[in-house]
This record gives C-alpha cells, structure tokens and sequence, in this order.
C-alpha cells in the first residue's frame, strides 16, 4: 500500500465543488498494469492510500464537500432546441497537428490507469485528454434541425439534400397481389446460414472470432419480383428532388450524389467520394449474405439485367438472415468460455451469450459496449461507411461494491401518495400502505452493514401537502397541512426524516391511519409539479441527496404551478406538429427537473392512468433526474397488483448512486461530441445525474478531430463520481482500448449491430422532439442503405449488381432497423395513445444494450417443446406468425410484457399442467398469473419465465392469449418479422427497399 499526496495525484485537496473534476488524472500506471481497468482511493485529508480492487475510487467526508446548488437557472437543460446539422457532418474543430487538447474540467489530460507500461512517462503529449469544446455554435447533431429565425441555410453538407424516402409511411397498405408482385423477379439463397463459425480454443479469447466464409444468397428456385419503386408502397410515384426549400433553404441533393459518378479509367483510383482500398489485405472474400435479384429491376441499368426470371411466388422465410441463427451461432462458439479484456480492440460475445467475463485491464462488455471495436483511422473513412462511432457505457451494471467508511449523511427517500378519491375508492392507497410495511424492512444497506442507514419520509397530497412527523418518541404521527401550493415551504424538519428500525411503531401507525384518515375526501383534483417542490426543499433542508417515490394516478388540474390540460390531439398526428406531442406543456417541469439534479434528487414515478394524463409532461423529471417512469394502464387492484408490487420492490432494492457527475474521456484525435440517456448537461463535457442506477445506461458518440494511428489506437476512459447509499463519495472509472485502421473491412468485422440498434435508437427518439417524424424515418433508411452500400463498394468481392451483400457482423442489422422502424415512437398513427408513445419513447432512452435488443426484437420460446426432465430453455423461433401452429403454445417476451400464446389445438395435457383445466376452452384469458399447480409442466413454466424476469428493469405483465380471440391482435404486433398492424414493412418488404436504396447510391 502506498501513499500518494493528493496534489501529485492532480486532486484539488480543497473541498470539490461544482468543478469536482479540475485537477483530476489517473495515477501512475506501474501501480495499476498488473491488475484491473481501475482502482480505488481512500482519501483522508489531503493524502490518499492507492487500493488495488475493482475499480472504485473512495472519497471520505473529510476530503470531499457536495456540489453546491445551483442558484440560478442555467442553459443546455433536457428539451431546448439544439441546432441539428447533417448526419455524419464533419463540422467540428479540429486541433492542429501536435496541439495537445486544453485540459477541462476532469483534469491534465493522461492515460487512462493500466494502459501503459511500467516505468517513466513517454515523451510527447499525453494520450487521454478531456473532451474538447464543440466548434462555435453547437455541435453537430444526427438529425437537421428547424430552420434558425433568420433563414440562414442550416448546416447541411454541402449540395446533398434529404432525398425521399422510399420506405412505406405507417399508413400505406397493399393487397395480396401488390405484395406478391414484389417477388416476381428476385431469388434468394444462402450458402451461408448452415456455416458454423471457426472453432475457438478453450479459455478465454485472446482476441475477436475469426469470421466465417461469404455467406452469398444466390439465384437459385426461389424467384422474387422487383421491389417497390418507394418506401410508400407500391406504384407510388417518386418525388422529384427539390432544388429550394420554401423557407428560402437549398433543398436536398439526390441520396446517391457521392456514388453517382462513372467508372474510373484503367489505372486511376476512384473519386474522392470513396479512395481506392487496398486489396491485398483483404485476404478471402469477406463473410456475409447476399440476396439476388437475377432480372434487376424494371428499368435499371443494363449491366442488372439477366435471364428471365422462374416464376414462383412464395419466398422461402429461412434464406434470409435470421436473428436467431446469429445468437444461436453465438452461443455455440462462445456460450459458457472465459472471455478476457486484456486485448486491444476485440469483439466481446453477444449480450445473448453467457459467458465468464474476466477484468485484465480493459472495461467489461458489461459496463462498456461499443457500435464499432475499431475505429477508422481517417474522418474521411468514416463519412464513407457512416457507421456510427458510439459507445453505450452502463457504470453500475451488478458491480458488488465492499468499501465499509460509515456516511455522516445518508440519502433519503421520501414516499409521496396520491389520496385523491379515485386511489381510495379502488384500493390503491390501502395497497401502498400495506406493502410499504413490507419494502421498508429491506430498504438497501452497505455488505458489512446490518440496518440500512437511508433516512425515510412520508406525504400524502391531493389539492394539498399533508407532511408527517413520525418521530421516534412520539405515540402517534402528526399531520401537518400545507395549503400554499404556489410557494411550497417544508413545515418541519426534526421528525420528518427519520430512521426507520427507530421509528417503525410510529411509521406503521401512520401507513395504518392513511386510508382511513381521506377515507371520506371527495377530492378528484391533484397537483404534481408542488409535490416535487416539496420533497426536492425536504432533501436540500436535510442537506442530503434522495430519491423521491411517488404515486399518481390523473392528470393535475388544480390550481398550481404544472397546472396541465388535456392536449390528446389526433389531428396533430402525422403533421408537422407531432413533434408537440412529445414535448412538455409547460416550461415548468424542465425547470424543476434542473433544480433536482442540482440539489441530488431523483424522482421515480408510478403512474395508474385510466385516462389521458399527459405522460411527456410529468415523465420529463424522471427522466432527467435518473428516475424510473412505471406506467400500469387501467390498473386493478385484484388483476395487476402483483407487478406494481414486483416493481416497487425491485426499484427500492436497486444498486445506484447519487449526486453523480460523469465524464468521457479519449485519446487525440477523436471525442465525445453527444450524449443520449436520463441525463442533464451544464456543459459539452459534464453529464450530470441526480442519481443513476444498475439498470440505466448512457450513449455516446465520437468524432474525429484528427488522424488516428493504428499502433496507438483509440482510448476511452469514464469517470463517474458518485455518493453511495451510505454517504461515502466514490469515483468509478472504467476504461477502454479500441484498434484503429486504414481498412474499411477491418471497421465492418468489428461493429455491434446490438449497440448500433440501440445507438440509433436514441438519436431517433430524441430527435423526435424538434424533427418530423418522416423526415427521422428516412434518416434511418437512407443511413442504414449507405453503410451496406459501402460494405459493398470497397469491401465485398465482385458480383452481379442484383445481389444484395451484408457483411456477417452487420448481416441482421436490416431486421432490427426494421422493428425500430415500426415502433410506436415512430409511427404516426391515431390509434396510439400520446401517452403510450411518449412512454416508450422514455424506457428507451435509458435502456442498455441487453435490454434494448429485447425491446425491439422479442424472444420467442415454443413451450410445447420444452423437456421437463432438462433446465435448458428450448431454443427460440424466430419472430413470424408462420413459426406458429395450432397445436402449438408459445412464451414472448419483450421486457414489458409476457404473452402465453395457445393455438386451438393445443395439447390437453399440457393445458391441464399449466393452468389445471381439461381444454382450451376452460382457460381463462383475465388472469395474470398462473395458478398454483405442482405438475412438471408449471414447474418447468414457471423457471422458465423467472429466468427471462430476471436482472430486468421492469416486472412484464402476463397476458394470456387464445388463438382467433380478440386479444391475439395485441400479441400480433409483437411479431417484428411480419408487417405491423400499424403501418411498416414486413422484414422481406423492408430487406428489398434497402436492396433498391443500395443500388441506387451505387449506379
């Protein structure tokens, strides 16, 4: 054990305040190689004592004083407009040639800890430096944003306008003889699905699997017809590309303006669009699938054009790229091995796969996840493919932490009931009150601790705050009313934060007495933004961070600041002011969600709608003050109080951290230029979060700057400075090494499509705020055609322009790009609840890979196949109507919800283990959970649905569904692979799109 003074660790030995991270860099690495990708300090005045463990840092009260409040209101908060440029818009400051990036706010820029070698310091610049500033204005965003005031042309790239979209809008439809034109002139075939990857050794990974060979589809007897000529469905005329917008703007250049260009004379490398790559790296033809479209389609150019097509309508589903066969394959090569981070720029196993992963310098997959594992060297590659440079980092992903300092001041938490007459009349109240008799007794505690040190307390609220005073040495609590609204002040302090082994006896008697006690109000109206205000002063009166729990069930119409009305307008649907429906009504909630972050205090939400309640407006400080948002529809008491119960539980016994500031830090050449997630930034590098959880995670993107160099490669480092639920001041720090290269194969063997899914979907949804729906979804189409159509120009071998190629690692990236598409977020439909898409929109801006990837493509077990002698889960089908049957009964699952799917025919035996009836007829549809049955079939069921439950964020709901029954449309719509119900393509509707954007970029 060594001592290091603080100064010569670059620490600040005075109290850290808002500026926490000045002086901050990693210490020597001698000290750190040999072990892990961080390390722990203990700090005891101004010297610090080095602990080599799991990568913690540990600050005492004495060496660390909490950010103070902020006093007045600040920029850059939640939902102001940015200024959107041009996806892949290269507009950003570039350092010169040398110039080491300014130190910022975490500190003297140095290498991240384990990294380098023992011994001196190299000479030259230091490898990490902080992020550097934007270029002037803002940064560059993924999607364009509105027009400035003073219609000066935005920030596009020059000459290339938004092309129109060819993907269908949610409310196109065609016959059964549109779609099958569709297939009149492709075959499809694969001598790729079969293949197994390359056998890996035993152990753990030294490095990446060696892909397999080309998968290509080739002509074989299936035959397809072209595409649609747009995404709008069959026969629909092609927009003319505008020269001028009517603002005054220069319109859009055509999609494919840098293809568009004839062939190069013998010897001369290609345009400046796309340099000449090298082939002699190449080695064998890179692994992928190719689809065929032997007549090319009507009116194409000459060289796609082949013998005439067979005729045959049907398609076969299992020669196209299938979700399935990746996590399988997966499974099977790297399922159950050790899988070591102590080489460079290898890519981790699916989130799919379990595997044994061992810390030996570099970050974890499961705290750190990237779209790509190694960067293009040049910006110039990555304008070519587009691939975003990104990274999803989930900090407090089940890290055990043991560090045994006893905080001076713990955080609270502060539970907020809504009393208005509906919660009494239907039994919620009294719900809550007898299950927090329960949830208390395992409020969360340090290891070596045996009573949790958080500190509780209680209000109750319709017009009006009711504070309690439930202090030890009082026979019964005391009310006290406070009717200001407007100016909300706490009434007490001594007795109203208590701790609860001491004052049990006190706090029961209260959670007995509140129904009781508004048993008879006739109050309907409630106000929400006033009971934030007041448990944000308890908390800053307390001088303590916390988390506030409340319970709500309408929208607020009182009298009060965040007064809202009900804005759920269908005519909005599909115009240009949809963007409204997603924004909140009143600047107020933005404010007061800045005022929590600024005094630690998070606010998690459940939500009991049985109406319009206006979720964009009273989900926005959850969201932004890394709270949790729980929505449950209708609810009732005897049919889903299981799950809000589940829920409660889980949330209150989460790891997390509180009053958490984090950075992202990098080598030269590239930064973090955006972040997406519950976050709240003061400035370009500080992510700032009231409090962040085990299951919330951030996304952020990178962009050069400079040239990156292969030897070196690509460095990441986050810090994230945290208090514990015991009070103890920690910094967290993980980091990261990625290869870099010249090669554009060598970028596309090592993407992510999970983390490329999950990526994309927050920049879309939080694009949604200030752009057209539509104007996102081509985007997202025309992105997505551009990356593969670069794969296919200077990556894939030579062959017929009909063939669609996907590189391996990327091969289902169309499917999921698909299900993002056909998301609620993004359709513009009336039958959608505004409350339901803004909910979506929120889970998902949080969400890790893990959970993401289930969100978009659920999983589908076939339970009639299930062994009941064996624990393995029987192996998933793919999501497709056609993988069902009637004798057939199914699990799904998407980390919401949980359908069990039976067909009309399903076997007796096995509905009479599972629910204890003789048939199908007797299954009843309204229960939410099964019965108790001790058969070998409920049994195995029910291990089945406890392994899917478990480590998720949310308790899904059961739903039980009978085929040819009303509810099975609900169930439907989870099918991904077929067209919604909604709008969107099925998944072979939307592969040939894509195969038709592709051609076009590369005619």
């Amino acid at each position: 054990m060594c001592l290091w003074n603080a100064s010569a660790l670059g620490l600040d030995p005075r109290p850290l305040g808002a500026k926490w991270l000045s002086a901050m860099s990693p210490p020597p690495p001698p000290l750190l190689a040999a072990e892990s990708g961080f390390c722990n300090l203990v700090f005891w005045g101004f010297s610090a004592v080095a602990l080599l463990w799991n990568d913690s840092f540990i600050m005492s009260q004495q060496g660390y004083v909490a950010t103070p409040p902020y006093s007045q209101s600040q920029p850059g908060m939640g939902l102001s407009p940015p200024h959107y440029g041009h996806y892949g818009d290269p507009s950003h400051v570039t350092s010169p040639p040398g110039m080491m990036k300014p130190s910022g706010p975490l500190g003297a820029a140095a290498a991240p800890s384990g990294l380098l070698p023992p011994g001196p310091l190299p000479p030259g610049p230091p490898q990490f430096g902080p992020n550097g500033a934007h270029a002037p204005g803002h940064p560059p965003q993924r999607f364009p944003g509105p027009p400035p005031v003073n219609n000066v042309a935005p920030s596009y790239a020059s000459g290339q306008p938004l092309p129109q979209s060819s993907y269908p809008g949610p409310g196109s439809t065609s016959s059964v003889t549109q779609l099958g034109s569709q297939f009149s002139s492709m075959q499809i075939n694969s001598y790729g699905v079969g293949m197994t990857p390359q056998s890996q050794s035993a152990g753990s990974f030294q490095g990446p699997p060696q892909p397999p060979q080309p998968s290509i589809l080739q002509p074989g007897s299936q035959v397809l017809p072209p595409p649609p000529t747009t995404l709008n469905g069959p026969g629909a005329s092609p927009m003319a590309p505008p020269t001028h917008r009517q603002d005054g703007l220069p319109g859009p250049n055509p999609l494919n303006a840098q293809y568009h260009q004839p062939p190069p004379p013998a010897g001369q490398s290609l345009g400046a669009g796309y340099p000449a790559q090298p082939a002699a790296n190449y080695g064998p033809q890179m692994g992928g699938s190719q689809l065929s479209y032997p007549g090319g389609f009507p009116g194409g150019p000459a060289q796609m054009a082949g013998p005439p097509p067979q005729v045959q309508r049907k398609l076969d589903p299992d020669s196209i790229p299938s979700p399935i066969q990746v996590i399988e394959n997966d499974r099977a090569t790297r399922g159950g091995q050790v899988y070591t981070t102590n080489t460079r720029g290898q890519v981790p196993p699916l989130v799919t796969t379990d595997c044994v992963i061992q810390d030996q310098g570099h970050s974890s997959p499961r705290y750190l996840r990237c779209t790509a594992y190694c960067f293009p060297c040049t910006s110039d590659m990555a304008k070519q493919a587009q691939i975003p440079l990104a990274a999803v980092i989930q900090p407090f992903a089940d890290i055990p932490s043991n560090e045994k300092n006893k905080p001076p001041k713990p955080p609270a938490f502060i539970f907020m009931i809504d009393v208005s007459y509906s919660n009494i009349k239907n039994g919620l109240v009294k719900l809550i009150c007898e299950e927090l008799k329960t949830v208390l007794q395992r409020l969360p505690k340090e290891e070596h601790e045996e009573t949790s040190a958080i500190r509780v307390g209680f209000i109750t609220y319709n017009k009006v705050l009711h504070f309690f005073n439930v202090k030890s040495n009082l026979a019964q609590p005391q009310m006290m009313v406070v009717t200001d609204v407007g100016e909300v002040f706490v009434p007490l302090l001594d007795g109203f934060l208590v701790n609860y082994q001491e004052s049990q006896s006190v706090i029961h008697n209260l959670l007995d007495q509140i129904p009781e006690m508004f048993a008879n109000s006739n109050e309907n109206e409630t106000v929400f933004a006033p009971v934030i205000q007041a448990g944000m002063e308890a908390l800053k009166a307390a001088e303590c961070p916390g988390k506030l729990f409340i319970f709500h069930s309408s929208l607020p119409t009182a009298e009060a600041p965040g007064k809202l009305k009900n804005r759920d307008d269908k005519k909005l649907v599909n115009t240009d002011k949809e963007k409204i429906l997603f924004q909140p009504q009143t600047a107020v909630y933005e404010s007061l969600a800045k005022d929590c972050v600024a005094n630690s205090c998070s606010v998690t939400l459940f939500l009991f709608p049985s109406q319009y309640v206006d979720v964009a407006s009273l989900g926005l400080v959850p969201l932004l003050t890394g709270g949790t948002l729980y929505k449950y529809n209708a609810f009732q008491v005897n049919l889903d109080s299981q799950q809000f119960l589940n829920d409660l539980r889980n949330d209150i016994g989460k790891k997390i951290g509180f009053d958490a500031i984090m950075r992202v830090r990098t080598s030269t050449g590239f930064r973090a230029t955006d972040f997406f997630g519950g976050i709240f930034m003061n400035n370009t590098t500080d992510v700032e979060m009231a409090a962040i959880d085990c299951d919330k995670a951030v996304t952020v993107e990178f962009k050069h700057d400079d040239k990156l160099s292969e030897d070196v490669g690509a460095l990441i480092q986050c810090a994230v400075l945290y208090t514990t639920i015991s009070g103890q001041r920690r910094l967290r720090i993980h980091n990261l090494a990625l290869n870099c290269s010249t090669q554009l194969a060598d970028l596309y063997k090592s993407c992510e499509t999970d983390a490329l899914v999950n990526f994309f979907a927050k920049s879309a949804f939080k694009a949604v705020l200030n752009q057209p729906l539509k104007v996102i979804r081509e985007i997202l189409v025309n992105q997505t055609a551009h990356m593969l159509a670069c794969y296919r120009k200077h990556c894939a071998s030579p062959s017929a322009a009909s063939q669609l190629i996907l590189p391996d690692s990327m091969k289902v990236l169309p499917v999921y790009m698909n299900c993002l598409l056909k998301n609620c977020v993004l359709l513009s439909r009336p039958e959608i609840s505004p409350d339901e898409r803004a909910y979506q929109r929120q889970l998902v801006m949080t969400m890790g890979v893990a959970d993401s990837q289930l969100f978009f493509y659920p999983q589908l077990l076939p339970i009639h196949t299930l062994d009941v002698k064996s624990t393995v889960l029987p192996a998933a089908v793919r999501c497709s109507e056609s993988r069902l049957s009637e004798e057939g009964v199914f699990l799904l699952a998407n980390g919401l919800n949980m359908f069990l799917w039976f067909g009309v025919s399903s076997p007796p035996e096995l509905i009479q283990g599972i629910f204890n009836v003789p048939s199908f007829a007797h299954v009843n549809t309204d229960m939410t959970s099964l019965p108790e049955v001790g058969s070998p079939y409920s049994q195995q069921l029910r291990m089945i649905m406890n392994n899917i439950q478990q480590k998720k964020p949310y308790s899904m709901k059961l739903i039980i569904v009978k085929q040819r029954e009303p509810r099975e449309m609900v169930f439907r719509q989870f099918l991904v692979e077929d067209k919604g119900l909604y709008g969107g393509s099925s998944y072979v509707d939307f592969l040939c799109c894509i195969h038709k954007e592709i051609c076009q970029l590369l005619n």
